[in-house]
């Protein structure tokens, strides 16, 4: 950890104390109007944050950060165009805690949401804006509600064409001056990448190679022999013959390539962020995972209509150069069969947000495709090393098959991690991939056949290093299974806290020094959401539910410790990792207060009887999250997390409210002290 990490949490904590423990606000919203067009225009709202402060991007992956989400309240007055751009483009930084690359914002960022008028009246636009902004030492859920006056005398109305063209110029010029640092031009987020440059390049990498794994199947790499003997034919001179392997190479690059601009345009960003978060599209992208998987293990053949072939292939045989293109469409029609899950597995990863990532992705398969096709085109001669087809380039497609297994479990966790359904929980998705590995493994010294493979009477050098790599890696994900937090793994397997059996709290218990679990440390009754909010960390127990956990309190006649938190809260944590971790910190939680976690940014919807109404806005607050919030803003004037309270059985506080620190001693200082408070206030009654 830096320096600028270690102190700046410390500086932020100090001046939190003095300031009273005031409103966090660092988000400053401004909003506009700009006309575009006779019936359209653009709703402009710029957000300003504090220095230090970051709020997340809407494309932002699920599993950190929460996306920045704007609900339009539906109106006969007007409709959506696609969804609302980003400007400037958002950094990606990669965030330990969570796994996951979140996609922020820092300074200045314009969301700009482009409308289509409909008809002349005057009306009024109202926009719900959810959120979340962190610093180094705090986050804090954001809510805000715009109001935007549109004036429909505006818009649609018969003018002439030219006057109509100065509008939608001067109002491109103002939305640039307004929305812009430096006189940039607004652009979506996808137009301008200065910090995910380097997640692009990775993925581009990532393309490329596949692109080399797909020449080493059994749909293509016999056909490169064929394919070079095109370019031979006729008695063809040697320079024009290099010009047509050219043109040939190029060809496949050039389709591929469009492959993904043609997606890019059509869904882009507009489309991302419903493809990365819900669950139909992530449900989807598993089953697509799957199918591909059973088509590479053998169960079926994906194919093409045997009349697109054809005709290809005619146009192929006219020769020129002509005939070089469609003889480069032909191979990769043929090749669909092999290449597709391939490629489709690469169109899949990319829908994060980003609408350069399709181009890149399908630029670099499509190169690394294209290699060796124009390479031994130019230099024939080389065909003559290449290795022999055989029952090998089968063993590529099952190897493939497996990894698309474990590759596509990472799509339902998401859906699962998001919606609580609990179906892969850690240890679960664990034990897939071990048992996914381990196949691989016997597959990879012949221990298992498959309905194409060929009989393998030995296996060679090479094959046997693979099942040893493979054999580790299994033995690697093993202690996973009891508590192990397998660091490499983390941006795939869901969070430690859903694992039912926990060996390092085990350890910790039965420890000489470490924590002693007090038997009569029991709840006084089943906590409520316990099935749809994650349990605490370290093998605590508590609630969160805060009356229910104050109720245990008044009948065990403990403190209550109080941890308003929230899912994408990474200060929360790291909290709980560096200093709820320690066994001065444990031993006292578990034996000595009642704890409550109180998650502000649920979306989980409450049943009607228990909906509150804010004493502070007069709103009233339907899910977990929100009651949450509006219990801390009421009784303590902050909405920032973490933030820790210890209350007496009457609900009154007991020591100064804390929030991050990462000082253990500081901690346990601070827990003692609000039990001498306690037992003090107890001596009194």
């Amino acid at each position: 950890m830096n320096i600028r990490r270690l102190f700046l949490p410390l500086i932020v904590f100090f001046a939190f104390n003095i300031a009273n423990a005031q409103l966090v606000n660092p988000v400053k919203w401004t909003k506009q109007v700009v006309k575009v067009s006779d019936s359209e225009a653009n709703i402009v709202l710029t957000a300003t944050m504090d220095a230090t402060w970051h709020l997340f991007s809407q494309f932002t992956p699920a599993g950190g950060g929460l996306p920045t989400v704007f609900t339009f309240a539906p109106l006969a007055n007007y409709k959506l165009i696609g969804k609302a751009s980003e400007y400037p483009a958002p950094k990606t930084v990669y965030e330990e805690v969570f796994g996951v690359d979140e996609k922020l914002f820092e300074g200045k960022v314009t969301f700009t949401q482009r409308i289509k008028v409909l008809g002349s009246k005057s009306f009024n636009i109202t926009i719900e804006m959810e959120g979340q902004a962190c610093n180094e030492g705090t986050c804090v859920p954001l809510e805000e509600t715009f109001t935007i006056p549109v004036d429909g005398s505006q818009y649609n109305q018969e003018k002439p064409a030219d006057t109509i063209a100065n509008v939608s110029d001067t109002a491109s010029s103002a939305l640039k001056n307004d929305s812009t640092n430096n006189s940039e031009v607004v652009a979506s987020p996808e137009e301008k990448n200065d910090d995910g440059s380097e997640s692009l390049w990775s993925f581009f990498w990532l393309a490329f190679i596949s692109g080399l794994i797909a020449i080493l199947t059994p749909c293509v790499f016999p056909m490169i022999p064929m394919t070079v003997s095109f370019f031979l034919k006729d008695g063809k001179s040697k320079a024009k013959s290099k010009i047509q392997a050219f043109v040939f190479g190029g060809s496949i690059i050039f389709i591929y390539t469009v492959v993904g601009t043609v997606l890019a345009l059509t869904l882009g960003a507009d489309f991302a962020n419903f493809l990365s978060t819900h669950w139909i599209p992530n449900v989807f992208f598993f089953l697509i995972f799957m199918f591909f998987a059973a088509s590479f293990f053998g169960m079926f053949e994906i194919t093409l209509p045997s009349w697109v072939l054809n005709k290809t292939d005619k146009q192929a045989e006219k020769g020129g150069f002509f005939g070089a293109f469609f003889m480069a469409f032909t191979l990769v029609l043929v090749s669909f069969s092999c290449t597709g899950p391939l490629v489709g597995s690469i169109l899949v990863l990319s829908a994060g947000g980003e609408v350069l990532k399709p181009v890149i992705g399908m630029f670099g398969f499509g190169l690394a495709f294209a290699l060796p096709f124009a390479l031994f085109a130019l230099f024939p001669s080389w065909i003559n090393n290449m290795p022999k087809s055989g029952g090998w380039l089968n063993s590529v497609k099952v190897v493939l098959g497996f990894l698309e297994v474990a590759l596509g479990l990472k799509f339902l966790s998401i859906a699962d991690q998001v919606y609580h359904w609990r179906i892969l929980d850690r240890e679960v998705y664990l034990a897939i991939w071990i048992v996914v590995f381990s196949m691989l493994g016997f597959y990879l010294l012949g221990k298992m056949k498959f309905k194409h493979d060929s009989d393998v009477k030995y296996i060679g050098v090479g094959r046997l290093g693979l099942a040893m790599i493979t054999f580790s890696f299994v033995v690697y994900m093993i202690p996973g299974m009891w508590g192990a937090p397998l660091k490499f793994l983390s941006g795939y397997l869901p969070p430690q806290q859903t694992l039912d059996f926990d060996m390092q709290r085990i350890v910790r218990e039965s420890s000489g020094g470490n924590l002693s679990v007090n038997p009569e440390n029991e709840l006084c009754e089943i906590p409520k959401f316990e099935e749809i909010l994650p349990k605490l960390p370290h093998g605590l127990i508590g609630y969160h539910d805060f009356e229910q956990a104050l109720q245990c309190a008044k009948e065990q006649n403990k403190p209550l410790f109080v941890d308003f938190t929230g899912h994408g809260c990474v200060n929360c944590r790291e909290m709980e990792a560096n200093v709820w971790s320690d066994p001065k910190v444990l031993e006292r939680l578990n034996n000595d207060f009642i704890v409550v976690a109180l998650y502000v940014d649920d979306k989980t919807s409450l049943p009607e009887e228990e909906w509150v109404t804010s004493s502070y806005d007069g709103n009233v607050k339907k899910t977990i999250g929100k009651k949450f919030a509006d219990l801390q803003i009421t009784m303590y004037n902050t909405n920032a997390q973490p933030f820790y309270v210890l209350l007496d059985t009457e609900g009154k506080d007991m020591v100064k409210p804390r929030g991050y620190d990462l000082d253990v001693d500081a901690f346990v200082k601070w827990l003692d002290e609000g039990l001498a408070e306690f037992e003090k206030r107890s001596k009194k009654e």
